[in-house]
């Protein structure tokens, strides 16, 4: 009898970093698929954002307690696979289309907690903001309705 060994590995962001990438809190502010104006540069829609990265990964990652952070954008990628597992637990309990748009919709104009707040999901993860406007920075990257995470329309 034959078994199949499945050796499972964590993915990591291919956005490494680099000095020109402008960071809020330690995260990075990389560029997004977006049609609507935020903190982050746009992104060429044929190109793979780290929202698609998150996506993309996130079937693998999550199955792993630790992670060994390579670069700053790998925390923004363990950030973006708690944000998924959040709207998927949204969704849950949704029968139709228009409750579960509903849910995101919601989900997308909640306020985010920014690193030292409390109710912030990871501690420690990204650096305390060093004033008002990198706090503002955060907070508008991490926001729905601003042009943040969840507006992206990455595939």
């Amino acid at each position: 009898m034959f078994y199949l060994l499945l050796l499972w590995q964590v993915y990591h962001s291919s956005f490494v970093d680099d000095d020109d990438i402008t960071k809020a809190c330690g995260c990075p502010l990389l560029p997004l698929k977006s049609h609507i104006k935020g903190p982050a540069p746009v992104s060429e829609q044929d190109s793979t954002d780290i929202v698609d990265e998150a996506i993309t990964f996130f079937r693998a990652n999550v199955f792993f307690r630790n992670f060994d952070i390579k670069s700053s954008a790998d925390k923004l990628l363990i950030y973006l696979t708690f944000y998924i597992n959040t709207a998927l637990k949204r969704l849950e309990g949704c029968r139709t289309l228009a409750e579960g748009t509903k849910a995101i919709i919601n989900l997308g104009l909640e306020k985010v907690p920014v690193p030292g707040e409390p109710g912030f999901p990871f501690p420690g993860l990204f650096a305390l903001p060093q004033s008002q406007q990198e706090a503002g920075e955060i907070s508008e990257k991490t926001s729905g309705n601003n042009g943040g995470i969840s507006n992206s329309t990455g595939s």
